[in-house]
């Protein structure tokens, strides 16, 4: 039986097994160490990336989807995966469901701690999909490959039937990035267990052309990675043509706050790279939904979700009845504006704001 505990036991149970879930604020650090890892094989080298889980990456007969829940620059990864289990826990699907949050250490993460001289750790580089500092050059990226893989093997999971990767602000960077340039065949339309990335809040997105809404002044890092192609770390591969072509083929959702709306807010990226894609998050996605419905008026295999009255906050994000259609697959109905991308979701940019954008 599945059912929600009491504020004071802030836990859920989870079959057999009590999920515990912070019920207090989120913290100003990278939170605690995550409980599990696995073994990420590459052509450069092999390590163990750390996650927390409702259930083991080595396999899970019951499963029938999955939540990947990516954490931001802070690397809370444990207040990202009690996130999940309450999203799941809120749509009733928390019993079939595996939720996995991947934690993408630093070196003073995992100081001080019993794990395996094998295990992967970055720098602050990471969210760009940088390689690891050790003990292989693997990338961020990398680990999403390998989990998609693992994830999509019959023989570990045989239920399985889809496959969320979510994340939120810098999460939600990593994500699109990802999407961009992720080598998984799992990401594309043929895959046995099809992948759905969901996009909530990020900062800044990646760009295949040098427009931008607001052009900045002397601007050195407008075209370069993670807004574009310059610069790119080892992981990347092929032309903006290319990754455009393939990108606007993978099932993305942009998933945003209307009131993620402060020019000013602490993690706001105001490089002029960052400055140059709008003044605010919620702008910033809205000029590069109608940019993408431009550059593809025949339409897309994307799609957008506006939540009504929700700021800066993972949690309301994903927890709202709008956050929680988009992830489990249910009905949009309560989202303050949903639709595809395609030549209709300019209507996204107010006309006025439209204009000048072009």
């Amino acid at each position: 039986m599945l059912r929600l505990l009491t504020a004071a036991s802030a836990s859920i149970l989870l079959g057999a097994v009590v999920v515990p879930v912070t019920t207090t604020p989120q913290p100003d650090n990278s939170g605690r160490l995550a409980d599990r890892q696995f073994l990420v094989r590459t052509p450069l080298g092999s390590g163990y990336a750390r996650y927390f889980g409702t259930a083991s990456l080595e396999g899970d007969a019951s499963a029938t989807r999955a939540l990947i829940i990516v954490h931001g620059v802070l690397r809370d990864a444990d207040y990202y995966f009690d996130t999940g289990v309450i999203a799941a826990n809120a749509a009733h699907v928390l019993s079939d469901s595996l939720v996995i949050a991947p934690q993408f250490v630093e070196r003073d993460d995992i100081a001080g701690h019993p794990v395996s001289p094998q295990t992967l750790y970055w720098d602050s580089k990471w969210p760009g999909g940088s390689d690891a500092v050790a003990p292989a050059p693997i990338s961020t990226y990398d680990v999403f490959d390998a989990i998609l893989a693992r994830l999509s093997d019959a023989r570990r999971f045989p239920r399985l039937r889809e496959i969320v990767l979510a994340g939120h602000s810098a999460g939600g960077q990593i994500v699109q990035r990802y999407a961009v340039v992720g080598k998984a065949p799992q990401l594309d339309a043929s895959a046995r267990v099809p992948v759905h990335l969901i996009v909530s809040n990020p900062s800044s997105y990646f760009y295949f052309d040098d427009w931008r809404p607001i052009p900045q002044q002397n601007c050195a890092d407008v075209d370069a990675w993670r807004y574009g192609l310059r610069g790119v770390p080892r992981y990347v591969s092929g032309s903006a043509e290319q990754l455009e072509t393939r990108y606007v083929k993978r099932h993305v959702t942009y998933l945003m706050g209307t009131a993620d709306t402060d020019p000013q807010e602490e993690d706001l990226d105001r490089s002029c790279g960052g400055e140059a894609q709008g003044p605010y998050r919620f702008m910033r996605a809205k000029y590069f939904i109608a940019y993408l419905a431009r550059r593809h008026p025949g339409g897309t295999s994307q799609d957008y979700a506006f939540v009504a009255g929700v700021p800066h906050d993972n949690r309301r994000m994903f927890t709202s009845a709008c956050g929680l259609a988009v992830i489990f697959g249910a009905s949009t109905a309560s989202c303050a504006a949903t639709g595809a991308i395609d030549a209709r979701a300019v209507r996204v940019v107010p006309a006025t704001e439209a204009a000048g954008a072009r």
